[in-house]
């Protein structure tokens, strides 16, 4: 065993870039994907483990996959022998005694939300102090920024750091990219890559001496763009079109309403903000004209990148249901627009000389890489859970890819719902990427980001708009010497100005780092300190505005509307915060309000509770959240407070989160819940 440790060999820019770490130093190490990260962080912890007494070694990472993966793949089998490590997520049983877990363990892996928990829980099972852990490495590091959890954490460190309270861990960043931050220029580029040091309160360090022998281990894909021509005529868009024109001319809308163009990202946004102003201002007939008009510019950006069969169906499974929850005018006037133009569309969608010819262009892209006496291995990207279904199910069905060999599946990010896949389907999935039953990944962004899949000849990005640090991760997927990096885009398409706009801002990145790296040790300190002593002065300015927000209205002063039919529901004060995480109503009188539907089947259990079946509005069918089991005694509806909208002392709002309603809710009491249900027990 001991030979084989020994033989636990960096790369010659691996050493370059853990100097400094192993000196205990607070680091960035910036190195690109593929370039073995993650191995030389556990190098570091390695050593640190050691040489510390009661050493205490804490891998975050951002995403839950990652946890289980660096766990099995990178740090288990280096110091599994000699050190005891447990890898924790929010599925793990773990995570109720994290504190004791901590105690108990020399390295734990887990995702940052948990450690973030761990330091604000005052119970002594789940309890953590920054003081316990000597080491803190943070994978994927390039989010500690504003508001994310890492940023969380980091911002007790630096609280602490700058009253000189100590001890604290040593810090260990690693990414592939820090980004720009939106900054256009080596000015603004510098700022935010100084922004997230401080932050990290870490110096950033990359290869210096060993450039060409990176280069050499991690190849950069060729890259190339498959540019295919406009198409033609789009009767099927321009029918969809008019139809959107129709619904503008019947909501009258406000003369200061400027809604952009039709089919883009940004006639998205302005919908979105006019379904809010619908509600604020009690114009029914607007909130719901915006929410469908959404509709029908999804399907024009689906029209746009799969076929327009893909795009009708999109809209013909939006309004199946609306057929019988239409309550009003708007809704019949909506629902009529639609079943009268039905058959048109349908015509339209099955007409093959209108079909997108970016289709075609994907088709051959594939076809180049994949044959039926080549291995390949390819991934293709696209952007939301929808059009990755949509891929699939047109490369099953797809004669030539088909011939071709290709084995189609898709993968997407683990969450609630039927679009999501479970952590075991993924699991399942990139097993069988690894072992070549498939052959062709469809994903979306999930798979840009840390997992671990194996070395593809081919990447494609399809029909995407991301930014520079995506792109980085993404084309640092195709590892396999001479593999292809291809962008598949329309004619002077936004895709292609924006991956060359990466390509210019990845160059930046480069630049904006150097200078960091070039600052006087003394100039560097400075900044620092001076960025960090601002960002706690922010988060104190920002928590008492929270704080007044919260306090501007009693509880009892707001009421909750459902946010389609605007029907008043439930009262501010029926409201409680069950465990610090769930607003449930506990007023038994809500029951009257709502229909049940079919029972809600979550993939983990929980300590205290268990899910129960959805809750929708029982005037128009909204849908809720679900009513969930209390101790198996309370059941209690627990809501999602952006499908409902709030009418407040100052006018009607809509919020997205229940962090941001302008109440305070009082936290639930069992025995007040159990007192007021069952009375005649407590006689």
């Amino acid at each position: 065993m001991m030979s084989w440790m020994a033989d636990f060999q960096l790369r010659a820019y691996q050493e370059e870039v853990v100097e400094r770490a192993l000196r205990r130093e607070n680091v960035i190490i910036w190195l690109p994907t593929g370039g073995g990260k993650t191995r030389a962080a556990v190098y570091v912890a390695k050593k640190h483990l050691e040489t510390t007494p009661r050493a205490k070694v804490v891998v975050l990472v951002n995403k839950v996959h990652l946890v289980d993966q660096h766990y099995k793949k990178e740090f288990m089998p280096h110091l599994g022998h000699d050190y005891a490590l447990v890898a924790v997520s929010g599925e793990s049983e773990e995570k109720d005694f994290f504190g004791r877990v901590v105690r108990e363990k020399d390295v734990v892996i887990c995702t940052a939300q948990i450690l973030y928990n761990a330091l604000t829980n005052t119970e002594e099972n789940k309890h953590v102090e920054l003081s316990d852990i000597t080491l803190l490495i943070i994978d994927e590091c390039h989010h500690t920024h504003k508001d994310s959890v890492y940023n969380q954490v980091m911002a007790c460190y630096v609280e602490k750091k700058l009253k000189g309270e100590q001890p604290l861990p040593q810090i260990l960043g690693l990414t592939a990219s820090p980004g720009t931050g939106g900054g256009r220029t080596l000015e603004k580029a510098v700022g935010h890559v100084l922004q997230i040091c401080s932050n990290l309160d870490s110096a950033i360090v990359s290869t210096k001496n060993y450039v060409s022998e990176l280069k050499e281990k991690v190849p950069r894909p060729l890259k190339s763009f498959d540019i295919v021509e406009k198409r033609l005529q789009d009767p099927f868009g321009d029918h969809l079109k008019g139809m959107m024109q129709m619904i503008h001319e019947y909501m009258d809308l406000p003369p200061d309403v400027r809604l952009r163009e039709c089919g883009t990202q940004e006639y998205e946004a302005d919908v979105v903000v006019l379904e809010q102003r619908g509600v604020r201002q009690d114009n029914r007939l607007l909130a719901q004209c915006a929410l469908h008009l959404r509709q029908y510019n999804d399907a024009l950006l689906i029209n746009d990148t799969l076929r327009m069969m893909d795009a009708y169906r999109s809209l013909e499974e939006f309004y199946i249901n609306k057929f019988t929850t239409a309550i009003y005018g708007t809704d019949f006037f909506l629902v009529g627009l639609f079943q009268e133009n039905q058959v048109e569309l349908q015509k339209l969608a099955r007409d093959s000389r209108y079909e997108n010819p970016k289709m075609g262009k994907l088709e051959s892209t594939l076809l180049q890489q994949f044959s039926p006496n080549v291995k390949s291995k390819g991934i293709l990207f696209s952007k939301t859970r929808k059009s990755i279904h949509c891929l699939k199910d047109w490369v099953l069905n797809n004669k030539a890819l088909q011939e071709a060999g290709i084995k189609a599946d898709f993968l997407t990010g683990s969450g609630n719902g039927s679009t999501y896949m479970t952590q075991n389907e993924q699991a399942d999935t990139i097993r069988n990427f690894r072992q070549g039953t498939l052959n062709l990944l469809i994903s979306t962004s999930v798979a840009e980001e840390g997992l671990d899949i194996p070395e593809c000849n081919l990447v494609v990005r399809y029909g995407l708009l991301t930014n520079e640090i995506a792109q980085q991760q993404a084309s640092g997927r195709a590892r396999a010497k001479d593999s292809k990096y291809s962008v598949v885009a329309q004619k002077g398409g936004r895709e292609v100005q924006r991956e060359l706009t990466n390509e210019y801002l990845e160059e930046l990145t480069g630049k904006a780092i150097a200078k960091v790296q070039e600052m006087s040790l003394r100039e560097f300190r400075k900044k620092i300190t001076e960025l960090q002593t601002e960002a706690v002065i922010c988060r104190k300015i920002a928590e008492s505005r929270k704080v007044e927000k919260k306090s501007r209205n009693t509880a009892a002063s707001v009421q909750l509307l459902c946010r389609n039919c605007f029907k008043s529901v439930a009262s501010g004060s029926d409201i409680k915060l069950l465990d610090n995480q769930h607003f449930v109503n506990v007023n038994p009188d809500f029951k009257r309000h709502y229909k049940v539907g079919v029972q809600v089947v979550l993939e983990r259990s929980f300590e205290d509770w268990e899910p129960g079946c959805t809750i929708s509005c029982s005037n128009c069918n909204k849908d809720w959240g679900y009513e969930m089991k209390y101790k198996e005694v309370a059941l209690l509806p627990n809501l999602k407070i952006k499908n409902l909208a709030l009418e407040t002392p100052q006018g009607r709002m809509t919020v997205k989160k229940w962090k941001d309603v302008p109440f305070t809710v009082e936290d639930f009491s069992f025995t007040e819940y159990c007192e007021d249900n069952f009375p005649d027990l407590f006689d």
